[in-house]
């Protein structure tokens, strides 16, 4: 009984591939590997799902398996947050050179433009989020790791002495890895200069919003970044002065897992909110527009 049953099994038909059908395998050449275009597929640095890179941008690359804000470079944030055809930007012909002849500087500088597709690591301008006006300067990681430089700095003082002059608000989107090494004290002198701004924007009761991206640090951190009469980040997004590492061998003790991170920061009193991005928009709108109201009162 057990013999006839095992003598029943079914036959499964194995398709040949083409090489096979196509005759005998020695004479034809290897069939070209099948490659996915570059940029078509995007994997999340979280957690390692792979998404549609269009898909991404739709959901403004926010993770949909675990919620990661990915970086945005300058020009998609003003298009996310900005109404449409409605931003100007200030002192776009500004770029960095090399004030202290610091080697190989000046090649890197040519090298972060051909990659990024941006002249610095800050665009500044103006525009309106959902028919309000507000001044902006966006940081982008992407070029020199958003470092802040004697450029970056002196931009970022034009915008703030812009709002100024046009009693407007202010919003600065913050990413950065520090003051820019090959710079030097120049570039320490932009925490100065762009904090002795806000302090006399302050005088005049205009309104600063700082909104801390991933990730914000060093130079950048110990002054604008945190001087916000509003400081907003991103979920998970990592701020602070010192990087871990340098603070656990300095203090010789384990940080907490999330130490650093956004969420750990508002809990310690550090921010006002954590807003998700695909809110941004509307909670800076909302801002302004309290803001607004106040003035007109």
């Amino acid at each position: 009984m057990f013999k006839d049953l095992f003598q029943k099994k079914r036959k499964y038909a194995t398709i040949p591939s083409e090489r096979a059908l196509s005759g005998d395998q020695a004479d034809m050449p290897d069939r070209p590997k099948r490659e996915i275009p570059e940029g078509l597929m995007t994997k999340c640095g979280k957690c390692g799902s792979i998404q549609y890179s269009k898909e991404l941008e739709k959901n403004l690359k926010v993770c949909p398996v675990c919620g990661y804000h990915m970086r945005l470079n300058a020009m998609d944030r003003i298009r996310m947050v900005l109404d449409e055809n409605t931003f100007t930007e200030y002192d776009a012909d500004m770029i960095s050179v090399d004030p202290l002849g610091f080697p190989g500087y000046a090649s890197k500088l040519e090298q972060q433009t051909l990659k990024s597709g941006l002249r610095e690591a800050v665009i500044t301008g103006d525009g309106l989020i959902h028919g309000l006006p507000a001044v902006v300067a966006v940081m982008s990681f992407d070029f020199f790791t958003g470092s802040m430089g004697s450029v970056v700095g002196e931009k970022i003082t034009r915008a703030i002495e812009q709002a100024i002059d046009k009693r407007l608000p202010l919003i600065i989107f913050s990413t950065s890895g520090g003051a820019r090494m090959q710079e030097s004290i120049l570039s320490l002198m932009q925490m100065a200069k762009t904090s002795a701004a806000l302090a006399r924007m302050d005088e005049q009761g205009l309104l600063y919003i700082s909104v801390i991206t991933d990730p914000t640090t060093g130079g950048v951190s110990a002054s604008f970044a945190t001087l916000g009469d509003i400081n907003i980040a991103e979920p998970g997004a990592v701020f602070g002065f010192a990087g871990r590492i340098v603070i656990e061998q300095t203090i010789r003790q384990k940080l907490p897992d999330d130490f650093q991170t956004s969420e750990f920061n508002l809990q310690h009193g550090q921010l006002d909110m954590v807003v998700h991005r695909k809110e941004l928009r509307d909670t800076l709108g909302q801002l302004l527009d309290l803001h607004s109201a106040k003035e007109v009162e």
